[in-house]
């Protein structure tokens, strides 16, 4: 009998525990959602010093499209400003014309992640730069940014090499109109 009790005891307490456990075969399994060969080998990335461009000269102003067929915008990247920093980060001015003719700029950073990040340093206002406190934004999952998932995807990094292109490289494909032809290896029509 004095063994039979303590028995019961633990019966009590510890299956529920266990029968828990047995219930939820995969909540508990650790993994990345990433496979190992596309996360960030880097995780200790430090931002480089960055400083305002000044205001762009439209003559170096480079067009390129976006990959969003109802878009009423024409896009522009000051070429002549266009930098790689010693971070990695490759920071640039946009320029988003209205078919009236408004324009908004922006001086932004993006880096070449494999899910991509994009930052605002500082927006346009009457010829100059105002700073801004951004932080770093993931760019893959919002599918309705077609702008800087096409300057990621096709413009600024390299496919798949998660590492920015040469600024030559970079304004050949804004310069190809059809940035995702020109990184193919297909000749156009």
């Amino acid at each position: 009998m004095r063994v039979l009790v303590p028995t019961l005891c633990f019966l009590l307490i510890y299956t529920p525990m266990l029968a828990a456990k047995w219930d939820r075969p995969f909540i508990d399994e650790a993994g990345s959602p990433t496979p190992s060969s596309v996360e960030e080998k880097d995780r200790s990335w430090k931002e480089g010093a960055m400083s305002l461009p000044p205001w762009p000269d439209d003559r170096d102003l480079v067009e390129f499209s976006v990959d969003d067929p109802g878009s009423r915008f024409r896009y522009y990247i000051d070429g002549k400003h266009l930098s790689i920093g010693a971070d990695g980060a490759v920071r640039y001015t946009l320029v988003v014309e209205s078919q009236s003719g408004v324009r908004n700029l922006s001086f932004e950073g993006l880096r070449c992640t494999p899910g991509g990040v994009f930052k605002l340093y500082a927006y346009g206002n009457n010829g100059r730069f105002e700073a801004i406190d951004g932080d770093w934004i993931p760019i893959q999952g919002r599918h309705h940014d077609k702008l800087h998932r096409d300057l990621h995807q096709h413009i600024l990094c390299i496919p798949r090499g998660f590492e920015p292109r040469s600024k030559r490289d970079m304004i050949h494909a804004m310069r190809a109109r059809v940035p995702d032809k020109a990184s193919t290896g297909f000749l156009p029509d």
